[in-house]
C-alpha cells in the first residue's frame, strides 16, 4: 500500500487523549486546595466524589449545585524539523464549560445516603481545519459525565465506610482530515473523516475515613476502572483518491469500534487541626493509565496485511499535593493549595491529540458563610503544563510534524453555593 494510503489510514487513530486527565476540579470549594486532602476533608456533600465515607461527617441534609469554566491556553508552533503545510492550528482550547451536584442526607448518628452528578473526566480539543497536523487530528473530545448514588456507614466513632457506583455517560467525537493527493502528484482539496459515538459505563468508588485523634483524619479512596466501547459507521466526506476507497473498504471502517478504560486511581489523604484557625492537608495518589493507552486503532498498512491495533505508550502516574485552610473570621474560609501531576506519556510518544505532559496546580478560593444554612464559594485554579514538545511522523511516508506547545495552561474557575437543612 503506497504512503498516501497510510497518511489516510492513521485517521481511525482513537486515543481520545484530549481527554487522557482527569479533572480534580468540579466547581466545589475543594477547588481552591489542588485536590489537597480531597479524601479526607468533608465539609459538603461534593467529598463524596473523593471518598464515599466523607458523607457520615454531614448532619442533615446538605446540597451543593456548582458550575465552573476551563479557560485554555494550547498553542502550537511548527520548528524547523516540520514538514507538513499549513497553519499552527490555532488555540486548541479555548474554553470548556461544566456543573456538578451534589446531595447528602443522614439517615441517622451511622449512617448517610448521597447522589453526585459531575463531570471530572475528559477534555477537547478543536485546531483550524487546514492546520499542518490536520491529518493527524482537528478535533477530539472526549466528556464523561458520572452519576453516584453512595451509601456511608460509621462503624465506630472514629472509622466510617462508603460505597458509591458510579455510571459514567460518555461521548467521543474525533475529526481529521484525509490527503486526497497520490504521491503528491495532484492538486486536490483534503477529505474529511468524523467519528462520534456514546456509550455508557459501571465502575465503584471506595472510600475510607478514620480519625486518629481530635485533630487529625485520613482519608482512603479507590475508583475502579470504567470501560466504554465506542462504535460507530465513521462518516467520511469528500474523498476522491480511488487508492484511498480501496482502503475504505478493506479495512471494513463501517464497523470501527473503538475500546477505552478510564483509570482506576487510588488516593490517600490528611487532614490536620494545627490549631483554632489553620487546617494542614495533603494527598498522594495513583493513576492507572497505562490500562488506558492500549487501545483505539492505528492501522500501519502494507500490501500484506493490515493492523487494527494501537498503543499509545501511556503509563501510570502519581499524584502530590499539600494545601492549607485559614478560617479568617466565622464566615470567611481561605485556602490554598499546590499540587505535582506526573505525565501520562513520555516526550517520544506525546501527540497533537494528545497534548500531555506533567502539570503543575496552583489553587485558592474563598468561602462565605451568609448564615447557618447557606455558604458560597468561588475557586481558581492554574493547571501549568508548561512547554511540551511533539515529534510525530507517519510511519510509511516518513514526513514528521515537528513543533512544541509553549507555556501551556488551563484557567479554572469554578463557584458554587451549598445548603443546609
Amino acid at each position: 500500500m503506497t504512503p498516501v494510503v497510510f497518511g489516510f489510514a492513521t485517521l481511525l487513530c482513537g486515543s481520545a487523549s484530549a481527554g487522557g486527565i482527569l479533572i480534580y476540579e468540579a466547581g466545589q470549594e475543594g477547588n481552591g486546595l489542588a485536590n489537597a486532602g480531597a479524601a479526607a476533608l468533608a465539609v459538603d456533600p461534593s467529598v463524596l466524589m473523593s471518598n464515599p465515607a466523607g458523607i457520615t461527617q454531614l448532619s442533615g441534609t446538605q446540597v451543593s449545585a456548582n458550575a465552573q469554566v476551563i479557560l485554555g491556553d494550547m498553542k502550537f508552533s511548527r520548528d524547523s524539523g516540520n514538514q507538513f503545510g499549513g497553519n499552527e492550528g490555532g488555540n486548541a482550547l479555548q474554553y470548556l464549560p461544566g456543573a456538578s451536584f451534589f446531595v447528602s442526607h443522614q439517615i441517622d448518628d451511622r449512617s448517610a445516603i448521597g447522589f453526585g452528578m459531575y463531570g471530572n473526566f475528559g477534555l477537547a480539543l478543536d485546531y483550524d481545519d487546514d492546520w499542518a497536523g490536520r491529518y493527524f487530528n482537528q478535533e477530539a473530545a472526549i466528556i464523561g459525565v458520572s452519576f453516584q448514588p453512595t451509601f456511608a456507614y460509621k462503624f465506630t466513632d472514629d472509622l466510617s465506610i462508603g460505597i458509591g457506583p458510579r455510571i459514567m455517560y460518555a461521548y467521543y467525537r474525533n475529526e481529521t482530515a484525509i490527503n486526497n493527493n497520490l504521491l503528491g502528484l495532484r492538486d486536490s482539496p483534503d477529505g474529511q473523516l468524523e467519528f462520534k459515538d456514546t456509550d455508557t459505563g459501571v465502575g465503584l468508588n471506595l472510600g475510607l475515613l478514620y480519625r486518629l485523634n481530635e485533630s487529625t483524619q485520613i482519608g482512603l479512596a479507590y475508583t475502579s476502572k470504567i470501560d466504554l466501547e465506542f462504535k460507530d459507521s465513521p462518516t467520511v466526506r469528500k474523498v476522491d483518491n480511488p487508492i484511498i476507497n480501496a482502503a475504505l473498504r478493506r479495512l471494513d471502517v463501517d464497523s470501527l469500534k473503538l475500546d477505552m478504560s478510564v483509570p482506576q486511581t487510588v488516593l490517600l489523604s490528611v487532614a490536620h487541626d494545627l490549631d483554632s484557625k489553620w487546617k494542614l492537608l495533603g494527598s498522594l495518589g495513583w493513576q492507572d493509565w497505562s490500562e488506558f493507552g492500549d487501545i483505539g486503532v492505528e492501522v500501519d498498512a502494507s500490501a500484506a496485511e493490515v493492523s487494527r491495533s494501537a498503543d499509545r505508550n501511556y503509563k501510570d502516574t502519581w499524584h502530590a499535593s499539600l494545601g492549607a485552610q485559614y478560617q479568617v473570621n466565622p464566615r470567611v474560609r481561605w485556602s490554598f493549595g499546590l499540587g505535582y501531576d506526573s505525565s501520562a506519556v513520555n516526550d517520544r510518544d506525546r501527540t497533537v491529540d494528545n497534548p500531555m505532559g506533567e502539570a503543575w496546580r496552583v489553587a485558592t478560593g474563598l468561602n462565605y458563610q451568609i448564615d447557618e444554612s447557606l455558604d458560597v464559594h468561588a475557586a481558581y485554579t492554574l493547571v501549568w503544563l508548561g512547554d511540551m514538545e511533539v515529534d510525530q511522523t507517519k510511519a510509511r511516508s516518513g514526513d514528521t510534524l515537528s513543533g512544541s506547545y509553549r507555556n501551556a495552561a488551563l484557567h479554572i474557575i469554578g463557584a458554587g453555593a451549598t445548603w443546609r437543612f
